[in-house]
């Protein structure tokens, strides 16, 4: 990521000198952890896979995908549930809490309808954790006229760039023993999603941000 940036600015440099660079800056690659499948519990309604691994949409607004991963805080797990809008990897809603329920996902929900808008033929994906399967999510969606699709059980890989997304925010941004404060931690994940939004280059996006993707296809 440290050459493509580079390129970016139009300095020309590999993989290899890039790897010295950062061993003389005293920079270390953090490698991001097998992601451990969690039991979706006690399940009220589980849709069908319809994204079916289909992970390129041709426009924003037409597939979002949702999930949830913690962040340590003092010494207690924090959750975080973001919504990647797919056609750029843009993050369009996220909400942060101490409860890992329902009112989280539907929160972050929230807030990417509130950015973005009630958009005919939306579909969201996510697996099939108790707080997706819950009826105030199911209702959530239903106001917003989205079309809900799950993953396989035990399959984290049909909800894969969400998966890569936590791995990003983890391995390049979270600091290895977690935030002091609730509160440095939501100032952090702002200050995270301004960035990964804007500035952040994408191999997706052939080294685009998000942001300028979807410009660009504007």
């Amino acid at each position: 990521m440290i050459s493509q940036h580079l390129k970016a600015q139009q300095i020309k440099v590999g993989r290899h000198l890039a790897g010295r660079l950062m061993v003389e800056a005293n920079l270390a690659s953090r490698q991001r952890r097998r992601h451990q499948y969690r039991s979706r519990g006690v399940e009220a309604f589980v849709a069908k896979n319809l994204l079916e691994r289909n992970f390129e949409p041709t426009a924003i607004n037409q597939v979002w995908c949702g999930d949830v991963t913690s962040l340590m805080v003092g010494k207690r797990w924090y959750h975080l549930a973001a919504v990647i809008d797919l056609f750029a990897r843009r993050i369009v809603g996220w909400a942060f809490s101490l409860i890992n329920d329902a009112n989280l996902v539907s929160r972050a929900l929230r807030m990417a309808a509130e950015v973005r808008g009630k958009h005919a033929g939306l579909m969201f994906h996510s697996d099939q954790g108790c707080q997706y399967t819950s009826q105030l999510f199911q209702s959530a969606l239903l106001e917003h006229g989205i079309t809900q699709s799950m993953s396989r059980r035990g399959q984290c890989w049909d909800n894969a760039p969400t998966e890569r997304f936590f791995g990003t925010l983890k391995s390049e941004w979270v600091p290895t023993k977690g935030y002091t404060t609730v509160e440095e931690a939501r100032q952090d994940m702002t200050s995270f999603f301004m960035r990964y939004n804007r500035i952040r280059l994408h191999s997706y996006n052939n080294y685009l941000s998000p942001i300028a993707m979807e410009q660009q296809a504007a």
